[in-house]
């Protein structure tokens, strides 16, 4: 799948966190950011919840990668485990879809730094009819 056929609206929030899509397939995607002084927590190590940001970005885009025209999905669960501090001067995200079905797909996400798994995740994402979505979010937000 090519990365401009997806729907990239999500760019700009990517953008804003450094974020980079590296590789794109169909069922996983492979995303990265340069690690900044603005990812570090107080100890000088990237905080968990940019962590958990790529990680869940990650999984949307291995997610989307399958979806036909007109649909999308949104994260109903993310679950992550920290296995060591990361460090360094890049945080690569990989995901992988590894169970899909009409309304639901699960994937599991790996966080390396230098090379190092510093994180595992899965998550759960609920695919769903786009314009619908829509239609729901504005009259929420009324």
């Amino acid at each position: 799948m090519q990365f401009e056929e997806l729907d990239c609206r999500d760019r700009d929030f990517l953008s804003y966190i450094g974020g980079e899509v590296v590789e794109l397939g169909e069922g996983s995607a492979k995303l990265a950011f340069a690690i900044r002084p603005h990812h570090m927590q107080h100890l000088g190590v990237v905080h968990g919840g940019a962590i958990a940001t790529l990680a869940d970005h990650c999984g949307w885009y291995a997610v989307i990668s399958q979806l036909d025209p007109g649909y999308t999905s949104v994260t109903i669960e993310l679950k992550i485990n920290y296995l060591q501090p990361a460090v360094g001067t890049r945080l690569e995200a990989e995901a992988k879809v590894k169970n899909r079905t009409k309304r639901t797909a699960f994937t599991t996400i790996e966080m390396f730094s230098n090379k190092t798994l510093v994180a595992f995740a899965t998550a759960t994402y609920s695919i769903v009819d786009e314009s619908r979505l829509q239609t729901r979010i504005a009259h929420v937000k009324q």
